[in-house]
């Protein structure tokens, strides 16, 4: 099994965890995720079977909260 852990201290930590929850509860093959938001820090716990799903899920989920972020950034304010 393979593991990596992302996490993310922002002030916009909770708004990136409400865009991406729904995908934490997606299934992905060959891989788990879990979550812990706490304040405003964002860890997601991502293990997978092989190196290929790894890499897959880190880019997806590196993608979805650059986004998620950069989005609350640019309109300024929270979503819930």
């Amino acid at each position: 099994m393979h593991k990596a852990t992302l996490r993310l201290l922002s002030p916009r930590a909770d708004v990136v965890y409400g865009a991406i929850s729904p995908e934490i509860g997606r299934e992905i093959p060959r891989t788990r995720v879990q979550s812990h938001f706490d304040r405003n820090e964002l860890v997601l716990d991502i293990q997978a079977t092989d190196l290929s799903a790894l890499r897959a899920a880190l880019n997806s989920y590196l993608r979805w909260m650059k986004l998620a972020e950069d989005i609350s950034t640019t309109i300024g304010e929270s979503y819930g």
